[in-house]
């Protein structure tokens, strides 16, 4: 068994290896869908003497299969947005206090004490669906910032433009947290010019807008809300760990999580820093799922294991790997 404690208090590069071949073992042998991969890549923990040896997990098995390493009843099962018909990605958490430590002490590590902040959440298209990662966690935010000015808003822009006025101009620190789109919306609305506030993009117009390129958005909300940097958060369903940027999107890892690149022609390849490539991720909270997972982003690490997102691939993009579905 894995203590998941220590996973939170990881401080060198030496225990992260030592834990993530742990996990790895731990999933080889108590993960089906993981075990069935490894197989048929003919990879096992003989075979795994680093974490480079390890395998990624393709981020579309959590559409298909139940990515699970435990046996525990299922505390909560979160699912990724979808047009109407499309199938989704559905990660099952066995225990919810995992997620819970993950998300609480990877804000503190970024941004220090969460009873600094009042939180505001523009995020309608999460609040409109059931089983978001992302509204749990902001959610959870609200509550533990202890603020009563703290909350989420969906269609009231006129209220939260004069909280988020009042606010700022008293010195409070604030936190705005919000999709690109909705974002986009308020500052068509209203113009800012905000000393005390973060203001954070999860990314995604899901839909409603055209999508933008990083630095054309972030120079579009930068001008909009009088800020010189726009926040970002990276998370989705199938990780329990975020990574934040604090300005020019790149963005930086808990201690417990790594950014790996792929070779975008061999899915099996893993690249040195400073190539764009696919992104492979090591997420240790993932212990009772998968914690070594190929995403269908784009991006590219630098030495000092920070990361920039680039793009996505499309399904005809995805090379080298035939392995997608068991």
């Amino acid at each position: 068994m894995i203590n998941t404690k220590d996973i939170f208090f990881i401080s060198s590069e030496e225990t992260f290896r030592s834990i993530a071949l742990d996990v790895f073992n731990f999933q080889f042998n108590n993960n089906p869908v993981y075990r069935s991969f490894c197989d048929l890549l003919y990879k096992h923990p003989s075979d795994v003497k680093c974490i480079e040896d390890i395998p990624f997990l393709p981020i579309q098995f959590f559409k298909s299969h139940k990515v699970l390493s435990s046996k525990n009843p299922i505390e909560a099962t979160f699912s990724s947005s979808g047009t109407t018909g499309s199938v989704t990605s559905k990660h099952y958490v066995t225990d919810v206090n995992i997620y819970e430590e993950s998300f609480r002490t990877g804000f503190q590590e970024c941004y220090g004490n969460i009873e600094d902040y009042v939180i505001l959440a523009l995020l309608p298209s999460y609040l409109e669906r059931q089983g978001s990662s992302l509204i749990y966690m902001v959610n959870d935010m609200i509550k533990e910032s202890k603020h009563s000015e703290s909350g989420f808003y969906l269609d009231n822009i006129s209220e939260l433009k004069d909280h988020l006025i009042a606010l700022d101009s008293k010195g409070q620190k604030v936190l705005l947290i919000g999709v690109s789109f909705a974002l986009l919306d308020l500052i068509e609305h209203y113009q800012f010019h905000l000393k005390n506030t973060i203001v954070m993009e999860t990314g995604g117009m899901k839909g409603r807008r055209k999508e933008l390129v990083r630095a054309e958005l972030h120079s579009i909300l930068k001008q909009g809300f009088g800020v010189s940097n726009i926040h970002s958060e990276y998370g989705m369903t199938e990780l329990l760990s975020q990574a934040y940027s604090k300005g020019s999107g790149r963005f930086e890892c808990p201690s417990w999580m790594r950014v790996i690149t792929r070779d975008p022609e061999d899915a099996l390849a893993l690249q040195q820093a400073q190539k764009t490539g696919g992104i492979n991720v090591i997420d240790l909270a993932n212990v009772n799922s998968c914690s070594f997972i190929a995403t269908q982003d784009l991006g590219r690490v630098s030495k000092d294991g920070s990361f920039e997102i680039i793009g996505r691939f499309d399904s005809s993009d995805i090379r080298g790997c035939n392995l997608m579905v068991l």
